[in-house]
C-alpha cells in the first residue's frame, strides 16, 4: 500500500485517489464560489479548496467521491492543506472502492463485541444487565459501525463501539483501585452513555447530525430509549433512573450539554473517564501527524492549544 495522506510532509508532491468527506461551498473575496474539501484516506483527512468552482463541478464532487487529486502539501496558518494543481472523478476502470479509503478502529468488530459481551457477563445487578443487553441487541449493527463523533474524537468507522471498549477497560482498572465503586453501574453507564449517537448520526460515511441529533442529541434520544427498554422488560426499580442520570449527566455541565451534573459517584467518574479517553485519542491522532521536535495543529476542543512532541520520544 503506497503511503497515505498524512505521511505527506509539507513541499510534497502528491498523487493520490481520496474520498471527498465533506464539500463546503464559500465564496472567495473576488466574488468567485470555490469549494473547500476533506479528503481521506485511512491514514486520516486534509483540506483543499477547488478555486473557481462552478455549479458542475459541486455536483462532481459531492461527498462520498473518489477522485484522482495531482498537487503539493503546504502549509496555510500551521495546518497542512492540500493546493490541487488537478482533479478528476474516478471511474470503474481505476479499480478503487470506497471501503478502501476509509479510517477504521483499531480493534475489529469480532473483537469489540467480543470484549462488550464479557463486560455485561460480568455484571451482578439482573435489573441493570437486562436493559443493557436489550439495548445493545436493539442497536448492534449501528452500534459497531457508527464514529463516536462527527469530529474531534474517535471520528472513524466503528469509533463508537471502540470509545466504549476503551472506557471499559478504564472503567475496570479504576474499579479495582476504589472497591466502594459499584462496577455494574459503572460498565452501563460506558455501554449506553453514547448510544443515542446511533440515532443522533447518519452513518458512519460522511457523518451528518440527523433530524434528531439536531433536534433533541443523543442524551435525550437515549433517556427515552433506557425508558422504553425498562417498560418492554417489565422492570420498575430505582435503577431505570440511575442508568438515566448516568447518561443524562455524562458530560459533566450544562454548558457542555449535560441537563444535569452528576449526583452519583458513578456518574462523577464516568464523566472523567469519557472525557479522559476522548481527550487521550485526540492528542494521539494530533501527535500521531508530527515529528519529535514539532508542534501539533491546534486542538479546539483541548482549548485550542498545540501540543509539543519531545524529541526524546521513540
Amino acid at each position: 500500500m503506497s503511503k497515505g495522506i498524512l505521511q505527506y510532509d509539507v513541499g510534497e508532491q502528491v498523487e493520490l485517489f481520496l474520498l471527498i468527506k465533506s464539500s463546503t461551498k464559500g465564496m472567495a473575496s473576488n466574488g468567485k464560489p470555490f469549494l473547500t474539501l476533506i479528503l481521506q484516506d485511512q491514514s486520516g483527512e486534509i483540506e483543499a479548496k477547488l478555486w473557481d468552482a462552478g455549479a458542475e463541478d459541486e455536483k462532481n464532487y459531492a461527498p462520498q467521491t473518489i477522485v484522482k487529486i495531482i498537487g503539493d502539501v503546504h502549509n496555510y496558518r500551521g495546518k497542512s492543506q492540500l493546493k490541487i494543481r488537478q482533479i478528476r472523478k474516478t471511474g470503474p476502470s481505476d479499480g478503487v472502492k470506497l471501503e478502501d479509503f476509509l479510517e477504521t478502529a483499531p480493534l475489529s468488530q469480532e473483537e469489540m463485541v467480543g470484549k462488550i459481551t464479557q463486560y455485561m457477563f460480568e455484571m451482578k445487578n439482573p435489573n441493570i444487565q437486562r436493559i443493557t443487553r436489550h439495548l445493545i441487541k436493539k442497536h448492534q449493527k449501528a452500534f459497531l459501525e457508527y464514529p463516536a463523533a462527527t469530529k474531534n474524537h474517535h471520528e472513524f468507522v466503528s469509533g463508537l463501539a471502540y470509545h466504549v471498549v476503551s472506557m471499559l477497560d478504564l472503567a475496570k482498572a479504576i474499579a479495582s483501585l476504589y472497591p466502594s465503586l459499584d462496577k455494574d453501574l459503572l460498565y452501563a453507564g460506558v455501554i449506553l452513555h453514547d448510544m443515542g449517537k446511533v440515532v443522533e448520526l447518519s452513518g458512519p460515511i460522511s457523518t451528518v447530525y440527523t433530524i434528531e441529533g439536531n433536534l433533541l442529541g443523543h442524551i435525550t434520544i437515549m433517556i427515552n430509549e433506557i425508558g422504553k427498554a425498562a417498560e418492554e422488560l417489565g422492570i420498575t426499580g430505582e435503577e431505570v433512573i440511575i442508568l438515566q442520570h448516568l447518561v443524562l449527566s455524562h458530560h459533566g455541565k450544562a454548558e457542555w450539554g449535560s441537563p444535569k451534573p452528576p449526583l452519583i459517584k458513578e456518574a462523577e467518574i464516568l464523566h472523567y473517564i469519557d472525557n479522559l479517553d476522548a481527550k487521550m485519542n485526540m492528542l494521539d491522532r494530533a501527535l500521531e501527524r508530527v515529528k519529535p521536535g514539532e508542534y501539533t495543529e491546534r486542538v479546539f476542543a483541548l482549548d485550542n492549544r498545540s501540543f509539543y512532541k519531545p524529541v526524546f520520544h521513540k
